[in-house]
């Protein structure tokens, strides 16, 4: 009894399963890499102010997006997959430089994007920390967000082409609530093995801190009396 004693004394326990090891490196590699990617395109974004840099037509920032979305999808699984990344947020961050002259440009501009920054971040933090914390599965929303989102996308082109703000506004509420719930989700998906590329994970929730932010904008905006 007491060399078996010694033995299971002596043989070493792994307290932490090999799957919570990979989800915690999953995660801690995402939130590093989506700040990296989010001062990269802040940094991109005050080059496009500073130089007042014009508008892009929607239909180059639908083809840059979609193309460079292409290409870090097909590296994700290389280095060359973090360099994607950086285009990507790089390039998205140019667009927004031109939306945010337009805002800064108004009396009380500097207030609306400081307002819709905090709020962003506030949002963002308080439903991933909700995710993080009661670690919840919300995998059960992917097809209703896949399918709300689609719909947001083609109502949003229907405003543009035929000019309709309350369908734009609209639109913009929507994306809100479907932005907020794709922070549950892909936060779920990290905790719960359901995603374990952080570059995809990254990309995805980037791409829901900077929807959050421009809708958040253009709402304020709206009530403000300045859009």
């Amino acid at each position: 009894m007491l060399q078996k004693d010694n033995f299971l004394a002596k043989t070493p326990i792994s307290l932490i399963p090999d799957g919570a090891l990979t989800t915690n490196k999953v995660l801690r590699n995402t939130y590093t890499l989506l700040s990296l990617t989010l001062l990269f395109s802040a940094f991109t974004a005050g080059i496009a102010v500073v130089s007042h840099a014009p508008p892009l037509h929607w239909l180059i920032t639908l083809a840059g997006y979609f193309g460079l979305l292409f290409v870090v999808t097909r590296l994700r699984n290389s280095g060359w997959g973090l360099l994607a990344v950086f285009a990507l947020t790089g390039f998205l961050g140019y667009t927004l430089g031109p939306i945010l002259s337009l805002y800064l440009a108004l009396p009380n501009g500097p207030q609306l994007v400081m307002t819709a920054l905090a709020g962003t971040g506030a949002i963002f933090l308080a439903l991933s920390g909700y995710a993080l914390v009661s670690r919840k599965d919300f995998s059960f929303m992917g097809a209703f967000l896949m399918v709300g989102i689609l719909v947001a996308f083609l109502a949003s082109i229907g405003a543009v082409l035929f000019n309709f703000p309350m369908l734009s506004l609209a639109v913009s509420a929507m994306v809100i609530l479907l932005m907020s719930g794709m922070i549950l989700w892909q936060t779920s998906e990290i905790i719960h093995g359901g995603e374990t590329n952080y570059i995809m994970a990254t990309v995805t929730l980037y791409i829901t801190i900077f929807n959050l932010f421009i809708n958040l904008l253009q709402i304020l905006g709206v009530m403000s009396g300045d859009d």
